[in-house]
């Protein structure tokens, strides 16, 4: 039995194995752009019923890096930023969260 895998590719440090929210591509672009992100890792998409600004939502730290929501209208999705300097890139996070 086979079966066909979306092909993974990356577009700077962005994996992209699964679809974006809408909005959020560019802010997984501007994360990715800190010299101490080796990789930022969209997973997949869950929708949902209220609507919320187009935001980086800070989960937990994981044994490679950190764990982010994505939130946008309409769905929910992780992101998993590897890093070796976490303090460092949750900074820039949130800097990244207010410019948009």
């Amino acid at each position: 039995m086979s079966y066909h895998r979306k092909p993974k590719h990356r577009k700077g440090r962005v994996k992209r194995e699964h679809h974006l929210l809408q909005g959020i591509e560019s802010l997984l672009n501007m994360v990715g752009e800190h010299p101490a992100v080796k990789s930022v890792i969209p997973g997949r998409i869950k929708s949902t019923i209220r609507g919320s600004k187009t935001e980086l939502q800070y989960k937990y730290p994981t044994t490679s890096g950190l764990k982010y929501l994505a939130k946008s209208s309409g769905g929910v999705q992780e992101i998993f930023i590897v890093t070796g300097d976490t303090d460092s890139v949750i900074e820039h996070v949130q800097k990244v969260n207010e410019s948009v």
